[in-house]
């Protein structure tokens, strides 16, 4: 996915060969170790020609035979999830700083004279839209609560299961913008066509905007609900930040803790509320009826996720690599 966006950007882009080894079985094992090494080779050739003066990585097994092969360079982590996963705490200990989205990945580290609160960068155009260019672009009302259910660009299946059986019953008090996701698109495109024919009523029906995913059209979302219901990957640290969203986030049960520390961070908070994945078909519509139901509950939710906005996140990690580049130069690394 990474290579598309960064290819229409015409941003020079190349690759390089990385398999994790966490969690993999014996089969696979020595296939994995064999393109990790295969990575450092490759790694050390680009360096050699491109000869960067500073190196940003933000995670991943993707990232280590890079890390492995510029040890010689200035080098930054940023760590976009609270937790750092196993490949970047291994990449940690050869990076010469690290940038954290929140105060509580502190603790995941043995020391802390290296590492710095950045925030988590959000794209400028997400806030391209004030509210009444949203509503229109997405055809939506003002004057009733709006609801945005998302999973991602490939899509959330046990939310996406959970929303059809109460979706007609949400539509009774609110409007929902509901991203599938690319892969259950095919099983919700006639979605609206379907209720019609079942009688639903058409201004209902109305009031139920669904789509396969917004790439450009996000922010407009994002500023317009009142109200989201989604995984908690790592953006989410940012982007309902940035707009005071409340959240129902339900943590991808297979994705190790990741999503849930994620998630408990902005519910300790006051900002957010975890419903298990395994727990949606009990839960969704209380949970949602209960917030969107209760203005001053929502206010002080928005309230409580627009105190971890860090707007200044994107030019915070650029200050520290612009530093390490002249520290570098200082001490005479290699550049």
């Amino acid at each position: 996915m990474e290579a598309g966006l960064i290819q229409r950007e015409s941003i020079p882009y190349e690759t390089i060969p990385a398999a994790g080894v966490h969690g993999v079985g014996l089969r696979h094992l020595p296939g994995n170790l064999l393109q990790l090494l295969r990575g450092f080779f490759k790694s050390r050739k680009l360096l050699d020609t491109f000869r960067p003066n500073v190196l940003l990585f933000t995670g991943g097994f993707i990232a280590v035979p890079m890390a492995l092969a510029a040890i010689k360079y200035p080098s930054l982590l940023f760590v976009p999830d609270i937790e750092p996963g196993l490949a970047l705490k291994s990449i940690a200990r050869f990076a010469d700083h690290i940038a954290v989205s929140a105060e509580d990945s502190f603790k995941f580290y043995s020391r802390s004279d290296n590492i710095s609160i950045t925030g988590y960068p959000v794209r400028k155009d997400l806030k391209r839209w004030n509210k009444q260019q949203a509503l229109q672009l997405l055809g939506l009302k003002p004057n009733i609560p709006i609801l945005f259910v998302f999973g991602g660009s490939k899509g959330a299946r046990s939310i996406n299961h959970a929303l059809e059986p109460i979706i007609e019953t949400l539509l009774q008090t609110m409007q929902v913008i509901h991203i599938t996701g690319k892969l259950d698109w095919d099983e919700y495109e006639h979605k609206k066509k379907d209720m019609i024919e079942n009688k639903v009523d058409p201004d209902l029906v109305e009031r139920y905007k669904v789509f396969p995913y917004l790439h450009e059209q996000m922010g407009a979302a994002f500023n317009v609900a009142d109200l989201v219901v989604s995984r908690s990957g790592a953006s989410i640290l940012g982007e309902f930040p940035a707009f005071g969203l409340p959240a129902i986030l339900v943590p991808y049960p297979h994705a190790w803790q990741y999503q849930y520390v994620n998630a408990e961070y902005l519910e300790t908070q006051g900002a957010a509320i975890i419903v298990r994945d395994g727990e949606l078909s009990k839960k969704l519509l209380s949970t949602i009826s209960e917030v969107m139901r209760n203005p001053y509950k929502r206010e002080e939710m928005s309230q409580a996720m627009r105190k971890l906005d860090k707007p200044e996140a994107a030019e915070n990690i650029y200050r520290l690599l612009k530093g390490l580049v002249f520290q570098s130069a200082k001490e005479g690394r290699e550049q």
